[in-house]
């Protein structure tokens, strides 16, 4: 099922305007930021008319040119995006649901207006004294979600990709910082990068095994 406005409308039906979707991608990964992004959208335009922004789906589910192509929509129709970046480092020193957490207010900090209600995938953020729905599998249900997913997902594979010309033996174009085969051989024949969050159990059970070994 695609992703509706249900959770929109009802806060609207409160009052509760505008509504800021949240989500963050890379959070599994053994190596690279996790990033979220929060995005307004301009829900009563968009429920009169649905081609202006059509297709939007969890981004686990679109390719990565579709997700290229609705991002930049996203972008275009949104009446505010915000994107929070926290580094491998501060990952590995403040746990990676802090690090989550930290990420997603960062980038409703950095929206132009206030939001005035949170739609979240999950996760719930106390620090912040705004109305929140946290959803599981949030990306999967509301349109608000779902474009954050997509934002955030496109903007940490460019950074991923662009990391890849500096450490290319690593193939971070390919699999992002996600745990592959591939990526496992790397770090067993060349060790850890500055990008490697190395209190991940994976990666720290490899740095176990001496650079060479494969």
């Amino acid at each position: 099922m695609a992703p509706t406005w249900d959770e929109e409308l009802a806060l609207w039906a409160r009052g509760l305007v505008p509504v800021a979707g949240v989500d963050e991608v890379g959070r599994g990964c053994w190596a690279g930021p996790v990033v979220a992004a929060a995005v307004i959208l301009p829900v009563e335009r968009l429920c009169r008319d649905p081609l202006a922004l059509p297709g939007i789906d969890d981004s686990k589910q679109l390719t990565a040119s579709r997700r290229r192509q609705l991002a930049q929509r996203i972008v275009e129709v949104a009446e505010g995006v915000g994107i929070g970046v926290v580094s491998p480092v501060l990952v590995d020193a403040l746990g990676i649901v802090r690090a989550t957490r930290l990420a997603m207010r960062q980038a409703i900090g950095r929206l132009p207006i206030a939001p005035r209600a949170l739609l979240l995938d999950a996760l719930v953020l106390p620090e912040l004294a705004i109305p929140q729905r946290a959803l599981v599998h949030g990306d999967a249900r509301a349109v608000s979600i779902a474009a954050a997913s997509i934002v955030a997902k496109v903007y940490r594979d460019r950074l991923m990709t662009a990391w890849a010309a500096i450490y290319p033996q690593y193939g971070f174009e390919q699999h992002k910082g996600y745990g592959t085969p591939r990526h496992r051989l790397a770090l067993l024949r060349w060790g850890p990068c500055p990008l490697h969050r190395r209190s991940f159990a994976p990666v720290a059970r490899l740095l176990a095994v001496p650079p060479g070994v494969v």
